[in-house]
């Protein structure tokens, strides 16, 4: 588990500090001044290699599956994080999205954990999702239904409704795969089948099924960049990260072409570099960026605790 855990943390930091830099700026600003390498300031003035609230929460996870995955565990993390910088690359916390923040601040006043999160429509940003990824490892060799709930436990701290959970299971789902050798186009066309049966046999509400349709009726790497999104919208994260991963054939390419899309450049480089380590392996990153990551060293010593 460590060697999977350890590609999982630091390639899914690298894409979100890729990001944090251009957080923002739009694509056609980015066409122009492309992101290349790890840069330092921009958005948030923070130094080169600094990460963002999405691998915060990320190795917060990590940190509540080494002592025994509680979602209460996690919630006290969350909040450590909020309130005592648990977790932050420097000692402080920079930015934090307005639906994880709500649903922190419900759980310091004693909200249950899986009712803490948005239950609304409007509540489907992308929080969740960005933090997730750890949780492939805990939950991969159980059944189906099982891993469903399990996801749904752990999104629902900030992100309860149904959609922002099968975005979630969805990118755990393809992550299970990749780990179990499967090719990534593998993964994508046998998730078409199997989790649309899934969702119908569950009873998912026929338009939140719907709102997946690319990804489990298309071939989404024919979609032109001009038509996949990269906003805060979990939907839009989740489909521009696929489209990263089968569009490319390299993490670099992969993480780069996510953070270039413009708009929420952090998660969708986050979520896309987790995805990507694990499909190309830790030893594709190139080295100085790893060099270059706050906190290396107490990311990689986590992942050895486990």
């Amino acid at each position: 588990m460590s060697k999977n855990l350890q590609t999982i943390l630091i390639g899914t930091a690298i894409g979100d500090s890729l990001g944090v830099p251009v957080e923002f700026q739009p694509r056609g600003y980015l066409k122009a001044n492309p992101v290349t390498d790890m840069r330092e300031y921009g958005t948030h003035e923070q130094p080169k290699g600094t990460w963002s609230d999405d691998t915060s929460l990320m190795l917060c996870l990590a940190e509540s599956m080494r002592e025994g995955l509680d979602s209460n565990n996690l919630a006290q993390k969350f909040i450590a994080w909020k309130n005592d910088n648990l977790w932050t690359p420097h000692g402080w916390v920079f930015d934090i999205g307005i639906g994880t923040r709500i649903a922190i601040e419900r759980l310091e006043n004693g909200m249950t954990p899986e009712l803490a999160g948005g239950f609304d429509e409007r509540d489907n940003g992308n929080g969740s999702l960005m933090r997730i990824l750890p949780l492939v490892l805990h939950i991969k060799e159980l059944d189906i239904e099982t891993r469903f709930d399990w996801t749904k436990k752990i999104s629902s701290i900030t992100h309860a409704h149904v959609r922002s959970v099968m975005a979630c299971f969805y990118y755990l789902e393809f992550a299970k795969k990749i780990i179990e050798g499967k090719d990534k186009f593998q993964a994508y066309n046998e998730l078409q089948s199997e989790l649309t049966q899934y969702f119908e046999q569950r009873k998912i509400n026929p338009i939140e099924i719907h709102k997946f349709h690319r990804l489990l009726n298309e071939d989404i790497t024919k979609v032109n960049e001009d038509n996949i999104k990269s906003s805060g919208y979990v939907i839009d994260t989740l489909e521009a990260s696929i489209w990263c991963i089968l569009t490319t054939n390299n993490y670099k390419d992969a993480v780069l072409k996510s953070v270039n899309l413009g708009h929420d450049t952090d998660t969708t480089g986050a979520v896309t570099g987790g995805l990507a380590a694990l499909i190309y392996g830790m030893d594709t990153i190139p080295a100085e960026w790893i060099n270059t990551l706050a906190r290396k060293d107490d990311i990689i010593n986590l992942t050895k605790s486990l």
